[in-house]
């Protein structure tokens, strides 16, 4: 079998690779756009097995290996890097440590969603980037009114409000301005509208989605998001690994006895994260065990601390109920009575 260790650019490859049945090795460095690479893997023996970092821009060259028969290993680029110790980094050696990690079993391989799973997450990504990208059209907006010592809040964005604000008497750029901006909101809210309703046809058709969003605040949103970003749940042992996973857990320097805590790690899916707390912050509204847990820390701790360690709650939650099949009135039930094994708990 061959078995490649390949550090990946976007312009070319460098590649290691053996032979584990006749011991042959080489290196090559492989131009993409010339077409090497699609040539050079063509040629191997099927299956080759091909180890590489989590990088950005290569989608493109997994599904070609992928098409050709070949299987792919993607590796954790920081944990790859932090077993290299030689201050001299060059491609060459980058390409033949992942190699080296490989051939002895110690390479970080990561969880890697399939090609359906791929492509879901796109259509989450693309309508929480443009949900981000229509509250700065917002903030612009609420800042010129506010200039004119209109004060309005959420209610700027109903009918009388709209009416107020294209009322406003502003000099030509600043006109220009708002045109421009209310023009940009229109378009983004039908975008947005079509993407809600392809997020909401793509949960219901989603058995695991639909069990979360039995939860209280977990809306289609969340619940694919979160269904797609953990994917098999029984990777995760316990609770607390998905909370690491998600950077929800406290950045730790503890040593000779003394424990030091910080802020949240935020090593993990920053769009997920950012999807929990806002369902979080609704959860506690209508989830009468969670709303007792955040107000009781709203009495301790910055509401901020009190969101995040809300949103940890709900992402365990949110575990425990893919992990159990279990919907959210019998998780309830089951977190609320004796502490006994959850099903399926290891």
């Amino acid at each position: 079998m061959m078995i490649i260790g390949c550090d990946f650019h976007p312009s070319w490859q460098q590649v290691s690779w053996v032979d584990t049945e006749t011991g042959e090795t080489g290196v090559r460095k492989l131009v993409h756009a010339s077409g090497d690479a699609k040539l050079f893997y063509e040629r191997l023996a099927r299956p080759a097995r091909i180890g590489m970092e989590a990088t950005g821009n290569s989608q493109w060259f997994i599904e070609l290996v992928e098409d050709l028969g070949h299987e792919v290993w993607i590796g954790d680029a920081a944990q790859i890097r932090a077993s290299y110790v030689r201050k001299q980094k060059t491609d060459k050696r980058d390409a033949d440590h992942i190699l080296k990690l490989m051939m002895e079993n110690r390479f970080p391989r990561l969880w890697t969603p399939d090609r359906e799973q791929r492509d879901l997450r796109q259509l989450v990504l693309h309508r929480h980037n443009l949900v981000e990208m229509r509250s700065r059209v917002k903030n612009e907006l609420q800042h010129l009114s506010l200039n004119k010592g209109m004060q309005r809040k959420h209610k700027l964005w109903s009918q009388a409000g709209q009416k107020l604000l294209r009322e406003l008497p502003l000099k030509p750029w600043a006109a220009c301005r708002r045109e421009d901006l209310l023009g940009l909101l229109a378009t983004m809210e039908e975008q947005i509208g079509r993407l809600d309703a392809a997020v909401q046809r793509a949960a219901e058709q989603h058995p695991q989605a639909c069990l979360l969003m039995t939860q209280p605040g977990v809306g289609p949103n969340t619940a694919l998001a979160y269904v797609l970003t953990i994917g098999d749940v029984s990777r995760f042992a316990r609770s607390k690994q998905v909370a690491s996973y998600l950077g929800l857990i406290p950045r730790e320097e503890s040593s000779g006895g003394r424990q030091k805590l910080g802020a949240i790690t935020k090593q993990g899916n920053r769009m997920l994260r950012s999807l929990l707390v806002e369902a979080a912050q609704i959860a506690v509204r209508f989830d009468p065990g969670m709303r007792k847990q955040y107000l009781h820390r709203c009495h301790q701790k910055p509401k901020g601390v009190a969101k995040v360690a809300a949103a940890r709650k709900l992402a365990v939650r949110l575990y425990w109920m893919l992990r159990t099949n279990v919907a959210y009135p019998e998780i309830v039930r089951i977190e609320s009575g004796p502490r006994v094994p959850l099903v399926g708990a290891s």
